[in-house]
């Protein structure tokens, strides 16, 4: 049996999944619509609708198609905007300019993400990003469907796992389940840098 193009390119793992996130919560803020609202059209808990736009869960094919339909886009539409180009030459010189900024959660307060380089393949996709954390950066302990490893490129900070707090200087680093509460804990007057590592799996429920 032949698969809709749409679905296709979505199995052949050509697409930058972390911008998947922040597509459908553009498309949902065009239509007005709250959370609380694309939840009730979908069917599917806004908790989840939350994690997905912020980048934290990669939603399933269905889970994708449903919220899509709901959102009044085309497939095609969609799609286009998450197509990465295949062909790799052998090297890959990503200058400071092409470092596309992005936003994780709204409620953050001095976050600043800039995703460096991202790869997609069959059953999932990496991430690589620079965080920022300027001074009286805060958000509330998140979830990511993810293994994430943290690198401290300047600065120290505190990083706080569930109930367990790590001291973290410049160089150290730390690799954990992002499934285990987590949050960057910056109290200094000074800025802190770094580099995060994402290793997302695609759901199979």
């Amino acid at each position: 049996m032949n698969q809709e193009p749409q679905q296709e390119s979505v199995n052949s793992g050509q697409l930058v999944y972390h911008k998947i996130g922040g597509l459908i919560r553009r498309y949902r803020k065009d239509k007005g619509l709250k959370l609380l609202d694309l939840s009730g059209v979908t069917g599917i808990k806004s908790a989840m609708l939350s994690k997905i736009e912020n980048g934290r869960m990669l939603p399933t094919i269905p889970t994708l198609f449903t919220i899509i339909q709901k959102l009044g886009i085309k497939p095609e539409t969609f799609f286009a905007e998450l197509s990465a180009e295949n062909d790799f030459p052998g090297y890959l010189h990503m200058p400071k300019a092409s470092y596309t900024a992005y936003e994780k959660e709204e409620s953050a307060v001095g976050f600043e993400y800039h995703s460096v380089f991202e790869h997609s393949f069959e059953n999932g996709a990496f991430q690589l990003s620079i965080l920022t954390l300027h001074p009286g950066a805060h958000r509330p302990a998140v979830t990511t469907a993810a293994y994430e490893l943290v690198f401290v490129l300047s600065g120290n900070l505190q990083y706080q796992l569930e109930d367990r707090v790590f001291e973290l200087t410049e160089g150290d680093s730390i690799f954990f389940d992002g499934n285990i509460p987590h949050v960057p804990i910056h109290t200094q007057k000074n800025t802190v840098q770094l580099l995060v590592m994402y290793f997302f799996a695609e759901s199979s429920k």
